[in-house]
This record gives C-alpha cells, sequence and structure tokens, in this order.
C-alpha cells in the first residue's frame, strides 16, 4: 500500500503565491520540512512575490490603468497589491517601480524578471524532474513580443476557474481538477502539456504509515536488532530510499547493518555507511570458483553467529532470495521481518512468511525521489576513473557507460541532466609543477 508524496505540488504553490494559510492548510502535515525550506529560500520568494503581483496585475488589469492614468497612482500605492511584497523586493534589488507607467509595461517588466530569476530555483527540484518543464510555468516565450501578453492575459480570464488556486501560470488550461493535489497528478498533467509522459512511479509514491509503523513496531519490540542484506539480490539505492524514508528516532534501536557483497555487485555498496547514521559493515565475500557466489551461505552463517554468540534476536532480513527460508524456519526463537522487491520475490516465499505469522514488505514501496545524491555520490566516484583518460572519451557514451556500472536506471533527460551539469563542465588544472589534472565540477 503506498500514498502519493506532496512536495513536489506544495513547492510550486509557493512558488506561483498560493496564499500561505492556504498552502499550509493543504501541505504542511505531509511537507513541513519543505515548506520552511521554501521559507528561507530567497530565489523562490522572489518568484513567489513576481507570480503574485503579475496575478494581481492580471486580474484587476484594468482598475490598475486607470489609476495609473487617472490618479497619477502605481503599484505601491494601491490597496490590492501588498506592499511588503513589493518593499521586500527592493531591498532584493528588484526594483519593480517605475514612473509613468501602465499595466501592460508592468506586465511585460515582470515576465522579464522572472524570466531573470527562474533559474535560480532549480536546486528546489530534484535532476529527476524536466527542469524546462517546471520553468515553462514561469515564464512566457517571446513576452516582447506584439499581441502575447494580450493572448495570454485572455486565456486567463476565459478560464482562470481551470487555473491552480486561481494563480496564473504558463500553459494551455484543462479541466482536469486540482493539479496541485499531489506529485503524481501534477507530473501527469505537467508532461502531458509536452507531449511527454512520466510513469516512475517510486518518485511520488511513498510507503503507507501502516507500513511504516509496523517496521517501527518490530524494532520496538526487539531486544537486539540488525539488517542484514543480501547485496547479490538487493538493489541498493531501494534500500536507500527505505532507510531514507524511515524516521531516524524509530529506527535508532537498529544496532548495525550487515552488507553481505560480491565483488560483482555495484560499487554503490561502498558508499552506503556515508549516507546513514547507522553503523556499517560491508562483508566482501570471496569465491572459491568465479562460477559460483557464497554470499547466501556467509551471510546465513553470518545471521546464526548474531543470534547464538552476540545475543541479536531481531533481524530484518533484506532479501528477494526464496532459500532464505530455510534460515528462518532454522531459528523458530529469532525473529524476522523481510524486505524483498517485487520482480524478485515469488508466491511461495511470501505464503510462507504469512503462515508463520513474519512480516515482509516490499523496499519498491518506499520514495526513491530523495536518494539523487547518494547517486550521484556513485556516479562520481565511477566517473573519477575515466578522468585521465577523458579527452579520448565520448561524453555521452561515458555517461552511458557510468550509469550502466553504478546499475542505476534513468531517463534520458536525467543523463542529460547530468551530462550538462558534471561532463560538459569538467575542467582542466595545471599544477606548480606544470601536471594537468581534469577537475569535476560537483
Amino acid at each position: 500500500m503506498t500514498v502519493d508524496k506532496k512536495d513536489l505540488v506544495a513547492t510550486i504553490a509557493y512558488m506561483i503565491g498560493v496564499k500561505k494559510h492556504i498552502i499550509e492548510q493543504c501541505y504542511d502535515e505531509e511537507c513541513h520540512d519543505t515548506l520552511q525550506k521554501l521559507y528561507a529560500h530567497q530565489p523562490a520568494t522572489i518568484i513567489r512575490y513576481l507570480c503574485k503581483i503579475r496575478t494581481t496585475l492580471l486580474q484587476k488589469f484594468k482598475k490598475t490603468d486607470d489609476e495609473m492614468r487617472f490618479n497619477l497612482k502605481n503599484l505601491d500605492k494601491l490597496d490590492w497589491y501588498d506592499r511588503d511584497n513589493i518593499r521586500q523586493l527592493e531591498k532584493w534589488g528588484i526594483n519593480l517601480i517605475q514612473v509613468n507607467y501602465r499595466s501592460e509595461k508592468y506586465m511585460i517588466d515582470i515576465a522579464k524578471l522572472i524570466t531573470e530569476n527562474i533559474d535560480k530555483c532549480s536546486d528546489l527540484f530534484y535532476d529527476w524532474v524536466n527542469w524546462s518543464y517546471i520553468r515553462d510555468l514561469f515564464c512566457i516565450p517571446r513576452y516582447n513580443k506584439k499581441g502575447v501578453m494580450k493572448q495570454e492575459f485572455e486565456k486567463y480570464m476565459s478560464n482562470i476557474d481551470k487555473y491552480p488556486f486561481q494563480m496564473y501560470i504558463h500553459w494551455q488550461p484543462v479541466d482536469s481538477g486540482s493539479i496541485l493535489y499531489t506529485d503524481g497528478k501534477f507530473l501527469g498533467v505537467l508532461y502531458h502539456q509536452h507531449d511527454d509522459h512520466f510513469d516512475d512511479y517510486t518518485k511520488y509514491r511513498d510507503a503507507h504509515i501502516e507500513t511504516k509503523n509496523n517496521i517501527y513496531d518490530f524494532v520496538e519490540q526487539s531486544n537486539r536488532a540488525v539488517i542484514a542484506v543480501d547485496c547479490e539480490n538487493s538493489d541498493v539505492y531501494k534500500l536507500y530510499a527505505v532507510l531514507k524514508g524511515l524516521d531516524s528516532d524509530n529506527m535508532s534501536k537498529i544496532e548495525k547493518i550487515y552488507l553481505y557483497d560480491d565483488y560483482h555487485t555495484t560499487r554503490a555498496w561502498n558508499w552506503l555507511y556515508n549516507f546513514t547514521n547507522i553503523p556499517v559493515e560491508h562483508i566482501q565475500v570471496q569465491r572459491v570458483t568465479d562460477r559460483k557466489s557464497l554470499v547466501d551461505i556467509m551471510m546465513t552463517a553470518g545471521i546464526c553467529r548474531n543470534y547464538y554468540d552476540d545475543g541479536i534476536d531481531s533481524f530484518i532480513l533484506v532479501s528477494s532470495d526464496s532459500d532464505y527460508w530455510g534460515l528462518i524456519s532454522s531459528l523458530p526463537m529469532a525473529k524476522f521481518l523481510v524486505m524483498y522487491e517485487y520482480a524478485k520475490c515469488g508466491l511461495a516465499i511470501k505464503n510462507a512468511l504469512s503462515e508463520h505469522d513474519i512480516y515482509y514488505c516490499s523496499i519498491d514501496d518506499f520514495c526513491s525521489a530523495n536518494v539523487d545524491e547518494f547517486k550521484r555520490t556513485v556516479l562520481f566516484d565511477i566517473l573519477e576513473k575515466y578522468l585521465p583518460d577523458i579527452v579520448y572519451l565520448n561524453g555521452k557514451d561515458l555517461v552511458q557507460q557510468i550509469y550502466e556500472e553504478a546499475r542505476i536506471i534513468a531517463s534520458d533527460n536525467e543523463k542529460e541532466v547530468f551530462f550538462n551539469k558534471y561532463i560538459k563542465t569538467l575542467t582542466l588544472k595545471c599544477d606548480h609543477d606544470g601536471n594537468f589534472k581534469v577537475i569535476l565540477n560537483r
């Protein structure tokens, strides 16, 4: 069972200028930390204030224009504009107020200011979101061309109830309910607007609170608990999404994560200890013959040693391999919770677990949206080994190669973002001895 997340739509709602009390009513319960980050993010707040003013100007276009023409008023003298926002923009160097202006000219100026400042907000969005699609919600192409702003005005005013919370965005309005209801709905509409499709549900769905509570209860009821991972039969990025998605206080009784690994798996496992508060012991299992892995044998022996010698009574077993039922059934006094992957786990092992009242859940259900930093670290690690020979390589082929080595499944857009951010920006540095070195700009 999963639930849709709302961090992305909370960010969009804030930036387009939705009233603060509405934002907190709709999103604060699930997105409190995200909102606190937004409140402190100056570029996002600049865009928010400019968008608020733009929407008000559209709604009060003629009334504002009449006050300017006949009463010599300006935006900061009109009650329907937020003067505090205008003053704060001035403090930040955004000089919006001009003399002898009309509504149409202000529309063009605001469009220009938003276009100039929107890219400073790209850090608020994950690399897997197509930034150009997000940017297009705020920027009006050819805004200074005659007739463009009038067309946007007419489109907005005739479809105002189709705009999210009646706030202006640059899009083709569709009657699809609240597009800022959940991240999943928003991404579906956003990508459809660009004749594209977003179908990676793991980016916007998270495990249900009931699933998390069952894990917390298991840990709480244990005397001593550890996590044991079969790295051959587990996805490191999905496991990190689980660890990232669980509350650290509730998981504080976990003493250690044991990683039972084979040299054929991804080197990403080497980095997991840097991204969790739980101590990690990485056990590299050697092979006697290259054709046969001994990970399952070593993991079984290790868990038995933990139970009999170390007094560990509870194990979160991360593997989809049904062979571990032999281990579980051989330690009837130990407590087990099993985490598996849908594509790797058969019905027989699930039935056996259910019959013996052993709780199990899928690591696929946990939201993978927030694992970008971990993935980048792994990609950089792999990229580093190619840097000495970088001039002989094709940059785009290299990106494909390192994603394959990292075993990261990514969209073409994600790979393009990585190429533009980190491959195209590689620089050459010469040290005091005259030696050249390729520098990765992280």
